[in-house]
Order: structure tokens, then sequence, then C-alpha cells
């Protein structure tokens, strides 16, 4: 009685010494650090650090640490000063060649890093860096896709010999048709296009009104979220920033979390930022259908444009800056549908002038008349170049006219993807270290006199079976933070909160065990039989407190945002690391101590 098989203490301690070694790089404190990565996205090897080190060594900076992770070069400093000046230097020192960020990393030995062994991630809140809300212009979402059913319809008329002027007015599509007998032929074209679209005569008898239904809506508004997310994810890599937090939150806003990032003006200008391309034929003769004139940005004349689009910047899935017979130059891959458009357009306007479009959205606060702030969006289209096509082309091109820093801001966008959407900063938050430090010792400090008020209290009540719920609540607390290290679940402040709880409850359960053992020794049961009892009997009333605890902590992860899921992941790992060391870790302990042995009493 009261003995596991071998095989079942081998598991135990092997769990304990995974959970340790999972745990061990939390016990290292973090530096301040510079990452560099490509700008195309493709990884450093070490001949990048020997330059990077060259370049540090020039400016009498002796770093601390240097080594690639994830393809990027991190260099680590002894001191914030340094890092600064580090990071200046090497940023005009590589500029075009590699993003630079600050940050801080871990400081691990060689040994565990070559484990790919981490700590657990810190929170914005413990950790500090930049918090940014962002809200999309849904409303924007609707007219991009109305406008691209706009030249499809045009284009699908055409085909079909019917004459028509399609329009975007208040997120309607009116297609205003030359001659009224072509209306039943045109609705049936728009709706074989589209069999969802919404399509009603319009008041003249010769147009037609199209709308999106309400389910197109919510999907391209879904779609816009969605794309934004993954474009900013993009957008934050090729800054080399590491561990971001992109997520939804609500209908139309995503949440950007940067922990350890110091430097939140560049990310405020990419983040927003909708600067695209748009590549269009020149409209000579003036007699194109829907042509339009677009201002020339400084020392280039305004075009008339025609209406279709060649390739835009959704169809660009490579953009590197450089330079091209001196001057700044984006050099463009396009993808399958984007070059084959642009094979075709190029073989038909052979020695005829093709522009390049720049288009950038932003946001303007205006101050009303009552008093209130509102905002006003601001679209600008201009020319920023004009060349003749001499010659077939069709993936690869490059477009000049803008400044060097431009060309290089333009490259990283377009190489990170499309918005489907514009974006508008609503808040943002910056939290230094130092706060993020307090933050820290104000929790580790919660944390330890928990933790000490109830390892005296087990002690001094239960005596030789407290110091067992003790060594299993130090163990409690070593699987928490190596499954927390092992899953990458950011630890917060509620997180903090949830561990605090945590360890009452695993308490708890050793509480019921030994009042258990307690009543069957009162009872006149033998000790051996006592230990039994009190596992068996009070396993059903653990099991049953901790599971619905654990329903109500993954409800709050479900439902719950930002701080609650904190508080839900670290509950739900604690709930289930105390069923293993409250159960079966210290009933471990108690069967090598006191199993299968003649006892009188125990120490209880």
């Amino acid at each position: 009685m009261n003995r596991y098989p071998t095989w079942l203490n081998l598991l135990v301690l092997g769990i304990l010494m995974l959970g340790a070694l999972l745990a061990l790089p939390n016990i290292y404190g973090r530096a301040p650090a510079v990452q560099l990565s490509e700008v195309d996205g493709k990884p450093f090897d070490d001949g990048m650090i020997s330059q990077v080190l060259t370049a540090l060594e020039a400016e009498s900076i002796s770093p601390k640490e240097s080594f690639i992770q994830d393809g990027r070069v991190i260099v680590t400093f002894n001191s914030r000063d340094d890092q600064q000046k580090s990071g200046n230097s090497l940023r005009d020192r590589f500029s075009g060649v590699a993003n630079v960020a600050f940050s801080s990393v871990p400081e691990l030995p060689p040994w565990i890093r070559s484990l790919g062994l981490s700590p657990m991630s810190l929170g914005l809140d413990l950790r500090g860096g930049v918090y940014v809300l962002l809200e999309v212009d849904m409303d924007s979402a609707i007219e991009s896709r109305l406008q691209t059913y706009s030249q499809d319809f045009a284009d699908r008329l055409r085909e079909n010999r019917i004459r028509s002027r399609p329009e975007v007015v208040n997120q309607i599509l009116l297609v205003r048709l030359q001659n009224a007998e072509d209306l039943e032929a045109a609705r049936d074209i728009i709706r074989d296009a589209d069999s969802g679209l919404l399509i009603a005569d319009g008041a003249d008898g010769r147009s037609l009104r199209v709308r999106m239904s309400d389910t197109q809506i919510r999907a391209r508004q879904d779609f816009a979220i969605e794309q934004n997310i993954t474009t900013i994810r993009n957008r934050v890599d090729q800054l080399g920033v590491s561990e971001p937090l992109v997520q939804r939150q609500g209908v139309d806003r995503i949440i950007v979390q940067l922990p350890g990032l110091q430097d939140p003006e560049e990310l405020n200008k990419i983040l927003t930022a909708t600067a695209t391309l748009e590549f269009r034929m020149v409209d000579t003769a003036g007699d194109s259908p829907g042509s339009r004139r677009y201002p020339g940005r400084e020392g280039i004349s305004g075009q008339l444009l025609k209406r279709e689009v060649i390739a835009s910047g959704d169809q660009i899935v490579d953009a590197e800056s450089g330079f091209s017979e001196g001057m700044p130059a984006v050099f463009i891959t396009l993808d399958a549908a984007g070059g084959a458009s642009m094979l075709r357009n190029t073989r038909a306007n052979l020695n005829k002038p093709m522009a390049t479009l720049f288009i950038e959205t932003r946001r303007e606060t205006i101050n009303n008349p009552d008093g209130t702030v509102g905002y006003r969006t601001i679209r600008t289209e201009e020319i920023i170049n004009t060349a003749t096509i001499r010659g077939v082309f069709k993936n690869s091109f490059r477009t000049t006219g803008l400044a060097a820093g431009e060309a290089r801001g333009l490259a990283l966008l377009l190489r990170a993807g499309a918005l489907a959407a514009p974006v508008y900063k609503v808040e943002d938050r910056t939290i230094g270290p130092s706060l993020g430090q307090d933050n820290i010792d104000r929790g580790f400090n919660a944390v330890s006199i928990g933790f000490l008020a109830v390892i005296v209290f087990m002690a001094i009540y239960y005596r030789g079976f407290g110091l067992i719920a003790d060594m299993a609540l130090f163990v409690n607390l070593v699987l928490i933070v190596a499954l927390l290290s092992l899953l990458q679940a950011s630890l917060t402040l509620p997180g903090i909160a949830g561990i605090v709880l945590t360890i009452g409850m695993a308490v708890d359960a050793n509480v019921l065990i030994f009042e258990r053992i307690r009543e069957e020794l009162a009872s006149g049961n033998s000790v051996q039989g006592s230990i039994h009892s009190g596992y068996e009997k009070a396993l059903s009333s653990i099991a049953d407190a901790n599971i619905t605890t654990l329903i109500a902590a993954i409800v709050l992860f479900a439902f719950g945002t930002g701080p609650i899921k904190g508080f839900a992941i670290t509950l739900s790992l604690g709930i289930i690391t105390s069923m293993f060391t409250a159960i079966i870790g210290t009933r471990a302990v108690v069967n090598k101590v006191f199993g299968g042995r003649r006892l009188e009493s125990l120490p209880i």
C-alpha cells in the first residue's frame, strides 16, 4: 500500500527536471540591444556580424555580445547610452541595407540559446514598450470594393458592346447606360458577374443602382480587418521588432503591442502609412471614357490618365529600393496576375507613355464650431513618373521620381503588403522600461509575500506534511513559469494576480487531503490506510473544484480581451500544474517517505 510503480516515480522526476530546464532561462536578466534585419526579409549570416562589429569598433563602442537569432543580428550592450549611440550609428552605416530597431533581449548562456530555450514573454505593462490602437476605415473598404466592381463591369459591358459609365456615389455603384434598350442585358451581365449584389433600376430609366448586400458588406469588413492585421504584422517584422502582438479588437479596431520597443515615432509612421502605387496609361488622345487628370509632383506636369489600372500595390510581391542612373528608384516585382496585365498592356502600347500614380491617405484633426474634435480624411494622388514604353516587360521593372528616404519607405510598405483599407491611430501609449521594471518588482513582491505566508502557515499547522506541501508549492511555481516559457504566453500584471490566486488554490487541495487524513486517523484507521483514504476520498472534491474553475478560466480567455486574457492564461496553467503537484507530486513524496513502513503516528 502507498507505493508508486517505478515508471510513475520516473515520470514525476522527469516532469520536474523538464520543468526546471524550461524555467531556467528566466533566472537571467535582460540587456539593452540593437537588432538588424535585412530590408528584403532575407536572413543575415555571420558575415553581417563582422561588418556590424567593425562599424562599432570604429565608433569606439564595445558591445557585450553579438549573435544571429531568427535571421537577425542581435548586439547587446552594457548600458542604454551605448545602445542609443550604437543604434544611431548603425542606422547611418547600414541605411538601405538593414532595418535597425532598439530592443532588449535575455542574457542567456550560449548552451541554453543553442537548445532553443527562452524566458517567458513579458507583457507591455511589465517590460515597457509601445501600445497603439488603430481604427480601420470601413467606408473606404466598401468603396474600394465597389471601385473594383466598377472597372470589372465596365470591361464586361464593353465586351458586350454596351456603352456605359459606372460611378461610385455614397457606397452605391451607379451604372449609367447610353441606351435604355440595354438595361435588361446590362442587368443580366452584372448578375452573372456576382449574383449576391442587389440591383435596382435608376430613376432616369436608363441606369442601374448596384449595392452590396449586408452579407457581402460584413464579409468585406472582416477581410479588411484580417488583411490589415497581416499587413501590419509584416510591416512590424520588416522593422526588425521582436515579440509583436497584433490582434483585432471589436468590429473595426486593431491593437498593436510591441514590448521592449523604445522608439515609437518610426512605428507610428509605418503602421498608418497607406502609400501605394498604381500604373496607368496616359490618355494622349483625350478620348478614353472615364479618363481623369491627375496633378504631377513638383517638377512633373499633370497628365490625363486612363481609368483602367494596369497594376496596383496589392499585386506587388517584392520591392527594393536602390538607384537607377544615379536617381533613387524602387525595383518592383509583380504577382502572376499583375505580370500578365503588365505584359498585355506593354505589348499593346509600345512607344506610348505610362504613368506611375502615387496614392496616399491620411487623416487630419479639425476643430468643429461646437468645440468638439473631428477628423477629415485627405487622399493625395499625384503622378511621380511618366515613361515611354520602349520594350515589352512583365513581372519586373523599376520606377523613379522619389527621394531616397521616400523610396526606402515606399519599398518597405509595398514589400509588406498593401492595406485593404486605411487605418488611423486612435490611441497610443509608451511605457518606459523603468515603469515596467517597477511593475515587475511589485508583482514579484506580491508573489513572494503570498508564497512565504502560505509556506509558514503550512509548516506550522501541518508540520512534516506541511513541508511536503511547501515543496509542491515551489514546484508548482516552477512548472507555471516553465509552461509560460514553453508556450511564450505573455505574462502581465493580471497574470501575476492569477499566479497569486493559484498559490492559494494549490494549497487548498493539500488542505483537503491532509484534513481527510486527520479524520481517518481520528476514527482509528491505520496510518497507511489513512494516507490511502485521504488521497482517494479527497480526489473527487479537488477535481470538481478545479474543473469548474478551469471552465470559468477558459470562458474568460475565450471572451475576454487584454488583461482578462492574461489573468485567464496563468489561472488555467496554474490549475493544471496544481492538480499534478497536489495530487500526484505530494503523493509520490509521501509514498517515498512514509509508504510501506510500520508507523504509529504521522507528523500531521
